[in-house]
């Protein structure tokens, strides 16, 4: 029997990763990515990404295929995952995607819609504008005339900001619209298994105390040797993803950097991250939730995958 693809989600920080590779002791499998971060090479710390042995130990996919001056897409993602499903699934193998960039599960589950294409003038005017007022009033603008999409954006989220106004500006149509109709790719029916919880204090210590050990391992490093390139900024996706720009802020400011108010910020917006998230999940009712403060949740997963006959 050809092995059924499962999706393992979750907010960041709830065990994902130890629980999918806990999983693979149990279960012939391999692993694909569902990380915008994960993508990109030379940043490893503050992506909390498999260490060179969990990756030799488990074959892993979509992972350090990028340097951070390119970007990736939902709908790359989407073909890609669809491609290896494919490949993993032809060596016997139960293909297991595992992550928290909830648009590409989105993407992947829901269907791709056909969307305008960029228009490079109107994506220009949006970053000018971006330049003078600032991202948090071009989020006010959104949420003016496009208030569903403006409700799952963090106000600082540039690259979707963007393309938000940039689709309406060029169409006259909100990007949830866009969204709302027939998928052109349809999205598949995979099971979906999400590790959460709903004490939001425990899930906080956590985040904290993973940041404390990014910071311990030589993140503001990494940072400092990937803006020494000279070729990349914060205009970039890699460049904005949680962490890295406050630690790239906070050596805008001073280097060595202030490690109380940058730990502080970055905190913040990992908490912030994982709430968007968690409202991502509850959005998808079909998900079959594992509570994350229990031990135990390879097995967990593995006996539901039993008693599914997916396993």
């Amino acid at each position: 029997m050809t092995p059924q693809p499962v999706i393992l989600v979750g907010p960041t920080g709830a065990g994902k990763t130890a629980a999918a590779l806990d999983l693979a002791q149990r279960v012939p499998l391999e692993i694909i990515s569902v990380d915008s971060a994960l993508v990109y090479r030379g940043m490893d710390i503050g992506t909390a990404k498999p260490s060179a042995a969990e990756q030799a130990a488990v074959p892993h996919h979509l992972i350090d295929i990028l340097d951070p001056l390119e970007s990736y897409s939902a709908a790359q993602f989407v073909r890609d995952a669809k491609r290896l499903v494919a490949e993993i699934q032809s060596r016997g193998k139960l293909p297991l995607l595992v992550g928290g960039t909830m648009l590409y599960v989105k993407a992947l589950c829901d269907g791709l819609s056909e969307l305008p294409a960029s228009t490079p003038e109107v994506r220009a005017a949006v970053d000018q504008e971006a330049a003078e007022r600032g991202w948090p009033a071009m989020h006010a603008e959104l949420a003016r005339v496009d208030p569903v999409t403006a409700e799952r954006l963090h106000a600082t989220d540039a690259q979707r900001i963007q393309r938000a106004l940039e689709v309406y500006r060029v169409t006259g149509r909100p990007l949830s619209d866009w969204h709302a109709q027939a998928p052109k790719e349809p999205g598949v029916d995979w099971p979906l298994i999400s590790i959460e919880t709903e004490d939001r204090a425990w899930l906080h210590q956590r985040l904290d105390a993973r940041f404390d050990a990014m910071l311990d391992a030589g993140l503001v490093d990494e940072v400092r040797a990937l803006r020494q390139r000279g070729d990349l900024s914060l205009e970039l996706p890699s460049m904005r993803c949680v962490g890295y720009r406050q630690v790239w802020e906070a050596l805008d400011e001073a280097d060595p950097p202030a490690l109380g108010p940058l730990r502080d910020k970055a905190q913040a917006a990992t908490r912030q991250l994982a709430k968007r998230q968690i409202t991502w999940l509850r959005s998808m009712p079909r998900r079959q939730v594992i509570d994350a403060r229990r031990e135990g949740a390879a097995e967990r997963i593995e006996a539901w995958l039993k008693a599914a006959g997916l396993a």
